[in-house]
């Protein structure tokens, strides 16, 4: 091993001591001449003692780790990695012939951060958080090909939105391994069609798996709003869980369009279920006494530090309306995604909204992220996806 060396000043490699997977900028004494944004380094102590190995680049994360020892980063490191990765999941039963969607790779969550991995039936869909992971994609594409028992067969690369900007990478998403076969995968025996060309993230949010399925538990016999409902997830497993009428409701054409594709593909010619491109705070406006089950699970409000006091502002709106609007005896599915937004912030915003309704509340479920989404226990900030189901009076 030969990398280029970062050295840290003094007292800044403490982090490190507790495996915590990133370097700040402001860590950061001196950099080795010649080191370039997306290189894999080696971390040192002020004294010069070895850390860890990373991969640079620019900005206020400027290390991820990717090892606390001494080892190439080549191929066999990505085999090795993702191979762990497969065999979790497969030890957690996720991967069956009823189920051939769930994410692989999360990031420090399996110890390759600035990677994401969703597998949808034979096709991998890579995202690159990280120039390091960029530059690392083809030995990632032929590292899925010889693992996981010859499932993967396809590998796309989607990375053009997650890239760093300023690293001016020119990233070009498409195929690196096979091609198109077919863009229909199964959740819990549901299909699905997954639009990893032009959707968001990877194409079908995979992190709503167990809480999709929770909410068919408790969809029998009810009136079912789901806002926010981009590819229809949560409505499909409410019309399987015996909902007497699904309605669901996106602001984006193409969103309504894919939901009602993927209720045809399993519910076809079904009556229930109705489509509403529309405004969420708009549609909420007007549906007094209609709806006994709502979801809310709006996109991140704050993608940023930033943006959290907004953000907050914004739940507590969003969340007050539901109270004010859900039949007596109703139920409430609603969730944040924003990784800025604290599960202890995300729950006084929804509190504070119940506590403005007048009406009494209580607490059925504390949800999160599902075992495919792991958090790395030295990483807190991999815990994003919080959500509450709560009974309303």
């Amino acid at each position: 091993m030969n990398y280029k060396k970062i050295q840290l000043k003094r007292g800044k490699e403490d982090s490190l001591g507790r495996f915590h997977p990133w370097i700040f900028s402001g860590a950061i004494a001196r950099i080795e001449p010649g080191i370039e944004e997306g290189d894999t380094v080696e971390v040192c102590s002020s004294t010069g003692d070895f850390l860890a190995v990373g991969h640079y680049q620019i900005g206020s994360i400027a290390v991820r780790i990717l090892d606390f020892g001494k080892r190439e980063i080549d191929e066999s490191f990505y085999t090795e990695r993702l191979s762990q990765a497969y065999l979790l999941r497969k030890s957690l039963g996720l991967i069956r012939p009823d189920n051939n969607a769930f994410r692989l790779v999360h990031g420090e969550g399996d110890f390759l951060p600035g990677l994401v991995v969703d597998i949808y039936d034979r096709t991998a869909v890579v995202q690159a958080h990280s120039p390091g992971m960029h530059y690392a994609r083809n030995m990632i594409a032929d590292a899925l090909l010889n693992i996981a028992d010859g499932l993967i067969e396809n590998v796309y690369y989607k990375s053009e939105t997650t890239l760093p900007y300023m690293a001016q990478l020119d990233s070009r998403d498409g195929y690196i391994k096979g091609g198109f076969q077919t863009n229909i995968a199964i959740e819990n025996g549901l299909k699905f069609h997954v639009d990893w060309l032009r959707g968001q993230k990877t194409g079908f949010f995979v992190d709503q798996r167990a809480n999709r399925a929770l909410l068919e538990h408790y969809s029998h016999g009810r009136a079912v709003l789901n806002m926010f409902c981009y590819t229809g997830g949560f409505s499909f497993y409410a019309m399987r869980g015996g909902a007497r009428l699904v309605h669901s409701v996106d602001s984006s054409a193409k969103a309504i369009q894919l939901t009602t594709a993927n209720v045809e593909l399993n519910f076809p010619g079904d009556p229930r279920h109705q489509a509403f491109e529309q405004d969420a705070f708009r549609f909420l406006n007007d549906i007094d006494g209609r709806y006994d089950l709502i979801i809310l699970d709006p996109p991140a409000f704050a993608k940023h530090k930033s943006a959290l006091r907004n953000a907050l502002v914004g739940y507590r709106k969003l969340n007050a309306k539901a109270f004010e609007k859900i039949l007596p005896g109703g139920i409430l599915f609603t969730f944040s995604c924003s990784q800025a937004v604290s599960k202890e912030q995300f729950r006084l915003a929804v509190f504070s909204a119940a506590a403005a309704s007048g009406r009494r509340v209580r607490i059925l479920h504390q949800l999160t992220q599902p075992e495919d989404h792991p958090i790395n226990i030295y990483h807190p900030e991999g815990e994003y996806l919080k959500g509450l189901v709560l009974y309303v009076e």
